[in-house]
């Protein structure tokens, strides 16, 4: 280094060579020994608020964004509000809103993206966040989870690390809201504890259709706490009625480019329209004499109980029933905190839990500008506040009288301390050494990624080798990281590693598979292909048409698809206004071709009428609309004429008359004929309908799609 006269200088070239090749150290210079665990009571125990290096660590990363979030900048949340079953988890817990049927308690929730900036687009790779605010009589309860029931790292001190390996690179600012580059895949290669998140990370969960029809989880093994003290641990799941379904990863590209509000303006509409989505509350649970039954710990946020070991008990449902006033005051400013509790649910000692315990609450004091952001409207409690809290920024309140304090007796000893209903964290004995080591029953990281990845059905797991490869294809092909997330994906699955190392033209990995002694058997209750109802409510289909339509049949298989619960359009090569039918019917246009694009829809129905077909053959745009919505693997009908627009697009020719194949459904060309709803419209309605419902056609082969 070369002397610099400016003493501050001097000083930032020491910090820029420090950085550059010395050793950590902390803030003030301390030299740092272990940075991947914290500080605990023995290998299970609770982390200790007297690690001043994980704490400082995490503190700063904290407030590393001002003022969006650090993570789950990008999202959209709805009002709604949530009733249980019955009083079925009486027995387990003193929570009133989870055991009192007929009660519906208000939520708000917010879902969000994790790796984007508030500018980035909707429809990134990237696991989902799912954060549930009950305004419960008893105070507020946050359920702060993902879409996705495991987590990438064990230990909280970890978080910064994985964060700023997935965040844009700090040198360039580069990629936005993506996960495939050298810094990720480098922090991936190096933390085995990863693998099994990142399994989900590839799979189709991380694209989904819309966020009413994705999975939600708390992540977190917690614990239900009844009147008399006794605790059991708990896992919660969110399923949603409309079933769970995704996105293909060419559609997410290109729907970022037509429109990358996607699903907050789905989540929006469907709102609007009247059209709530639901979820059902499930838990599982496992008594404290079994914690230790199982071939993984309980404590560990790598890891799920599969269903097989641990059935999710239905124990309510939650409705969105109404969209915010101000996307501000409500949305950007609702603050969850995992530590917002109410009597019948505490912690557990999971690491990653104990550090999310103390960072959200030291996050929203520097994003919301203060202590007092529980005075805003969003995060207000329906359950009245008396607390001897004062001032500080942002302060709503006007407090009266000359207390502040407690005890006192100038105030008449008030607020007074109560007696019933209160809080009590759950009784545990903890003793052990203060130690910085990870639990040995964490060490396990390759058998349930295995379990995933066994789990999943052939289209799955197809979309997981080619995200696998999308990925590690963006990665510097010089830097070894390739190769040595490849090793690491063998010690998962040989099979696995040999289809992505065959992609990236890489040797087949050497090594051996690493899960013999912890092997699970696969679960159904992995694959979305688990959660597909017979439902085509809010699904969106394009109508393509222009004069000349058969407006009859248009009419008679439009409404019967809407009687099912669908959203139609109909799209022309006009932007607005009407169109005529051959029979002089006006039908109204929804938008123009142009303007929109096969991406944004669930199926495509062409109707008939030669004029009409003639015209949208002539243009271009609308047989790509075709095309593109085949090669998604969406369901595609066509009666009458419209059958030559799917011939001219390449799609269906091969088909016989009255023949419904790989999603693909067609008539025999008399619809407009038929006498009443009895004849062929309501069979075609029904046929479409019904290849609609399995939301793609997945045994629809490559070789058929069009060129």
């Amino acid at each position: 280094m070369i002397d610099s006269p400016d003493p501050k200088q001097r000083q930032l070239d020491t910090v820029r060579e420090n950085a550059a090749d010395g050793h950590l150290t902390t803030a003030q210079g301390v030299l740092v020994d272990d940075t991947e665990n914290a500080l605990t009571v023995g290998d299970r125990g609770p982390t200790l608020l007297e690690d001043f290096q994980a704490r400082e660590k995490i503190t700063h990363f904290d407030h590393e964004r001002i003022p969006e979030r650090v993570v789950h900048a990008r999202g959209a949340g709805a009002y709604g509000y949530f009733e249980p079953y019955d009083d079925r988890l009486a027995e387990h817990t003193a929570a009133k809103f989870l055991t009192t049927p007929g009660r519906r308690t208000p939520v708000f929730v917010r879902f969000s993206t994790v790796a984007g900036s508030r500018g980035s687009a909707d429809t990134v790779r990237d696991i989902r966040g799912f954060a549930t605010k009950f305004y419960t009589e008893e105070g507020n309860y946050d359920l702060v989870g993902n879409n996705a029931p495991v987590f990438f790292i064990q230990d909280g001190i970890k978080f910064p690390d994985f964060v700023h390996a997935v965040k844009p690179e700090p040198h360039n600012e580069i990629p936005q809201a993506a996960s495939a580059h050298d810094t990720l895949w480098d922090f991936v290669s190096l933390q085995p504890e990863t693998l099994h998140a990142i399994m989900w990370a590839m799979s189709d969960r991380a694209l989904p259709r819309s966020y009413r029809m994705m999975q939600g989880f708390g992540v977190h093994t917690f614990r239900l706490v009844n009147d008399a003290g006794k605790g059991v641990f708990v896992k919660f799941h969110w399923t949603p009625k409309l079933g769970v379904h995704s996105l293909l990863w060419d559609e997410c590209q290109k729907v970022a480019g037509n429109d990358p509000d996607f699903h907050r303006r789905d989540l929006w509409d469907a709102i609007a329209a009247g059209d709530f989505p639901e979820w059902e509350l499930g838990v599982q649970l496992v008594a404290e004499e079994d914690e230790f039954d199982f071939p993984f710990d309980l404590l560990d946020a790598t890891k799920i109980i599969p269903e097989e070991l641990a059935p999710v008990l239905p124990v309510g449902r939650m409705v969105l029933d109404r969209n915010p006033d101000n996307f501000f005051a409500e949305t950007e400013q609702v603050a969850f905190h995992t530590a917002n509790l109410v009597p019948g649910i505490d912690f557990t000692n999971d690491p990653l839990l104990q550090f999310r315990n103390f960072s959200y609450l030291d996050t929203q004091l520097i994003r919301l500008g203060g202590p007092n952001f529980a005075h805003l409207p969003v995060n207000r409690p329906v359950a009245p506040t008396n607390s001897n809290q004062r001032d500080g920024y942002s302060q709503h309140a006007i407090h009266r009288g000359a207390t502040a304090y407690h005890p006192n007796t100038v105030g008449g000893g008030c607020p007074a301390i109560a007696g019933e209903g209160v809080y009590r964290h759950y009784t545990e004995k903890v003793e052990g050494q203060k130690i910085r080591r990870r639990s040995p029953s964490f060490a396990d990281h390759y058998s349930q990624a295995r379990l995933f990845w066994q789990s999943m059905s052939a289209a799955e797991a197809d979309h997981i080798v080619a995200a696998f490869s999308f990925e590690l294809g963006k990665v510097a092909a010089d830097s070894g990281i390739r190769e040595r997330t490849v090793a690491e994906l063998a010690k998962v699955s040989r099979c696995l590693a040999e289809r992505v190392a065959n992609r990236l033209g890489l040797p087949a990995p050497e090594g051996s598979e690493a899960f013999a002694e912890n092997s699970l058997a696969p679960s159904s209750a992995l694959s979305q292909t688990a959660y597909v109802p017979d439902t085509i409510a809010t699904r969106r289909i394009a109508i393509l048409a222009a004069d000349g339509v058969d407006a009859v049949g248009l009419a008679r298989v439009a409404d019967a698809l809407r009687e099912r619960g669908a959203v139609t359009e109909v799209l022309s090569i006009r932007h607005g206004g009407v169109i005529t039918g051959r029979d002089g019917e006006e039908v109204t246009v929804d938008r123009g071709i142009a303007t929109m694009a096969s991406v944004l829809y669930d199926a495509v129905l062409v109707p008939g009428g030669a004029e009409s077909v003639d015209q949208l053959a002539c243009d271009g745009q609308t047989a790509h609309f075709v095309t593109e919505a085949f090669k998604h693997l969406k369901t595609i009908g066509a009666f009458g004429d419209g059958r030559r627009l799917l011939q001219i697009a390449g799609v269906g020719s091969h088909l016989a008359d009255d023949e419904t194949d790989d999603g693909v459904v067609t008539d025999d060309g008399v619809i407009s004929c038929a006498a009443d709803d009895s004849d062929i419209p309501a069979e075609f309605a029904e046929q479409f309908a019904a290849a609609l419902a399995r939301h793609r056609a997945w045994d629809r082969t490559v070789d058929a799609v069009p060129a």
